[in-house]
């Protein structure tokens, strides 16, 4: 079991941060990337995202840190975790395809603006996606039980939440009007008791 931990700490650690520093070097600048292409987007920024994963890879003891042990009690918590992310993945991807998922109609000036999701689950709430990685990374960090993939998960909710209002900002200079009445409507993160 410990080194079954020990791979889930290092496959977060060697793949949560590359993919926030991705977001971050497309959707902020998707303009500038639209001119370029897809390809030549991905093509550019794969050097420092290759970068971080070498620069994370060789300082991966300290980064990953101390390990607690295997604690079933987390590992439970672990499976709770992930079946919620699983099941909000299920759902998502009903509406949010890997192809949108990648940045397309961000980048391509074909598929740009795109179209708004607001039905399946986007009508319970706007960002299930961001919801789904919060759960995915408590959950791999529940079950490897080390140090560094708490403090991962501890940073990544201002990240993500920063990553969100970002998101919302640009959605907002895509689809106007109609993006104010659906943020009006639906929340965030959390779907509102009740039913509609």
């Amino acid at each position: 079991m410990d080194k079954l931990r020990y791979a889930v700490a290092l496959l977060v650690l060697l793949s949560y941060p590359p993919a926030l520093l991705l977001w971050f070097g497309i959707h902020p600048w998707a303009r500038h990337w639209r001119r370029l292409g897809m390809a030549a987007a991905y093509a550019i920024l794969a050097l420092p995202a290759s970068a971080l994963v070498y620069g994370l890879y060789a300082l991966r003891k300290t980064l990953i840190g101390r390990d607690f042990g295997t604690s079933w009690f987390l590992v439970g918590l672990s499976v709770v975790c992930l079946a919620a992310a699983g099941w909000i993945a299920k759902q998502r991807l009903k509406h949010l395809t890997f192809e949108m998922l990648a940045g397309r109609p961000e980048l391509s000036a074909a598929a740009y603006p795109g179209r708004m999701l607001t039905e399946g689950i986007y009508a319970r709430m706007r960002h299930p996606r961001y919801v789904e990685v919060t759960l995915w990374v408590l959950g791999y960090a529940l079950l490897a039980n080390h140090l560094g993939t708490y403090v991962l998960w501890l940073i990544s909710l201002p990240t993500i939440h920063l990553v969100t209002v970002l998101e919302e900002r640009e959605l907002r200079q895509r689809f106007g009007a109609a993006y104010d009445a659906y943020a009006r409507k639906v929340p965030r993160y959390l779907p509102r008791g009740g039913t509609r």
